[in-house]
Formats: C-alpha cells, sequence, structure tokens
C-alpha cells in the first residue's frame, strides 16, 4: 500500500524500489525489496535494523549510486532512475552522502582545504584558488572546524574532526539532502552527541532533507521525525518517532526496543526478550514473512504469505499479520 501524501511537493519519493544482486546462476540477494518511502524538506527519516538488512544499499539506490533492479526513484517529482549522464552530474550537487568511517571515506595524500574543496572545483562552482579558499573556510567556520587545521592530513586528525570534513564536503555544492550513512557510529559517545547537534543545527539553517541511516535506535530517536524498521530488505514498519516508541506493533520492532540499555537501576531486573532463530536468507526468498524463522508469534499464514504492508492507525504502517491497533 502506498504511503499517502500531504499537499507539499515530496523532496525525495521511493515506488516499490529495489535492488537486487547476482550472487550466482539463477540467484539473487535481494538487498532492497519494495520500498516506498516519502521525505520532505527540512524532515529526517531514520532508518534502522541490524547489519546487512539493506539500509546503506537503500541510501546508495537513492543516490543511483547504485542502479535500481525495478521500482522508481524521484526527486521533486522527477523519476531519475533513467536520468542522463548530464542529468545526474546536475543532480549530484543536491543529493549527497556523509560516510560511515571518516577516515577512509577521505584521501590521506589531500590537506583538509583540499579535501573540502575538491568537490567545488570539479563541479566548477568556484573560479580560482582564492575563491576556492575562502569558500572553504566558510564551511570549515558552519562545521566547527578550526582554520589552522586547513593543511594538515586527515590522519593528524582525531575521528571527530574527521567526520567534520565529511560533513563539509557533503555541504560544499549546497545539496537539499543528504543520506547519512551511520556518520557518528564510529565515534566516541561525547564525539557523536556533538556530530548530531551539528548536523541538526544546520538542517534548520539550510532546510535539509536527511536519511540518517543506523543501528542505534537511541540516536535516530534524537534526530529523526520520522522512523522506518527494516528487516531483510523490506520495510517492516514505519511511522513518527514518538510513535514508534511509545506503541511498538511489529514484534521485530519491539524486539529491537526491549534490547535498549536503560539508565535506572529499578530496571536491572527486566527480561529482556531475545531473538532467537536463524535469520532467513535473503538470496532468493521464499514466500512469507522473511522474520517468521525468529518471531515467536508466528504462524502458518505467516510462513506461506507475505503479509501486506498496510496503514492499521494514522501515519502507522506495519507488515505483520498479527499487528495489533
Amino acid at each position: 500500500m502506498m504511503e499517502q501524501q500531504s499537499n507539499t511537493t515530496p523532496l525525495i519519493e521511493t515506488r516499490n524500489l529495489k535492488k537486487y544482486f547476482n550472487v550466482g546462476r539463477r540467484a539473487q540477494l535481494h538487498a532492497v525489496d519494495d520500498i516506498n518511502l516519502t521525505l520532505y524538506p527540512g524532515k529526517t527519516i531514520g532508518v534502522v535494523g541490524e547489519s546487512g538488512c539493506g539500509k546503506s544499499t537503500l541510501g546508495r539506490t537513492i543516490l543511483q549510486l547504485l542502479k535500481p533492479t525495478g521500482g522508481e526513484v524521484l526527486y521533486k517529482g522527477e523519476n531519475i532512475c533513467n536520468a542522463s549522464k548530464a542529468r545526474m552530474n546536475e543532480l549530484r550537487s543536491k543529493m549527497q552522502i556523509i560516510f560511515q568511517d571518516p577516515y577512509s571515506s577521505l584521501n590521506p595524500r589531500m590537506t583538509v582545504e583540499q579535501l573540502i574543496a575538491e568537490y567545488m572545483i570539479v563541479a566548477k562552482k568556484v573560479r580560482n584558488a582564492k575563491e576556492a579558499t575562502e569558500e572553504v573556510h566558510k564551511l570549515m567556520d558552519i562545521v566547527g572546524l578550526d582554520r589552522r587545521f586547513g593543511r594538515v592530513y586527515p590522519h593528524e586528525l582525531d575521528g571527530g574532526r574527521r567526520q567534520r570534513i565529511g560533513v563539509a564536503r557533503a555541504l560544499s555544492l549546497d545539496p537539499e539532502f543528504i543520506v547519512c550513512d551511520e556518520p557518528v557510529s564510529a565515534l566516541d559517545v561525547s564525539i557523536q552527541a556533538q556530530i548530531l547537534n551539528l548536523l541538526m543545527d544546520i538542517q534548520d539553517e539550510r532546510n535539509l532533507a536527511y536519511m540518517f541511516i543506523t543501528h542505534d535506535l537511541s540516536v535516530v530517536k534524537h534526530i529523526s521525525d520520522d522512523i522506518m524498521v527494516m528487516y531483510l530488505g523490506q520495510c517492516i514498519e514505519k511511522c513518527e518517532t514518538n510513535e514508534l516508541f511509545n506503541h511498538p506493533i511489529h514484534p521485530y520492532t519491539q524486539a529491537l526496543l526491549d534490547a535498549l540499555p536503560v539508565p535506572d537501576l529499578s530496571m536491572r531486573t527486566k527480561q529482556i526478550n531475545v531473538i532467537k532463530g536463524e535469520i532467513t536468507s535473503p538470496i532468493n526468498p521464499k514466500p512469507g514473512c522473511r522474520f517468521a524463522a525468529r518471531c515467536p508469534f508466528a504462524t502458518e499464514q505467516c510462513r506461506s504469505e507475505q503479509p501486506p504492508y498496510e496503514e492499521v492507525s494514522p501515519g502507522h504502517f506495519v507488515a505483520c499479520f498479527e499487528k495489533k491497533s
């Protein structure tokens, strides 16, 4: 079921988006399977799930870094899946990505100033070296990176400063949409908070739309307006952030929330419902709910039929036969 749209034009929209990888003769890994989402300017959608569920592949497919197997990706209503090379070059400046590892995503042979200026030079946004340096300094001020670090190399900086370089690079072409692919998972907790607050401040100033990919529910709660829970390539639940934390419906979502640590000594005897069972193979998956093998509530219907993705309350979508209102 497609989600209802408001009168405001979505910035990013996917329709039955699929990305499969060939892994052998007649074998395909279903990394992203029938994803429908809508993202508006100035909003953040959090994408959560276990490692290998397809979160990063979804982000890269939306950006056309990976070509989709099926479905559509709409940017302001325009299907960009079959866009020409020239058109995609125009769109690249509007859609950027912040990578997970703030070290491996940076060229170790380039200084901080060179790294931040690189995109602007390639896109011919700046006319000369002087203008490039001026723009780089403005971006360094925005992301809280002291200008004295302009001529140092990435290995001379800590993880937090390296990730600020990644944020500055993503902002250098004035984008409207940024995929944040686990941008704080490699950082210390105190630095995570700084980067998250930086991203939120920049979003408010520039009306940016974010797709925030993470496996940390406490992080996604802090930054997201809506949350989409993925399991083996599929969206199994999506709703507004507070609604998800207060009224989780899918058993997998409930298990994820149940596993969150609570800083309360009175909760130390809390019974944690651990997810048991083997993960279903995403290669040529059989009909049925992909979580059924690990779900304590699974029935024969769950094992043989794909549960429909339906709206069970205003704005709250879930794919589960045992859904509760």
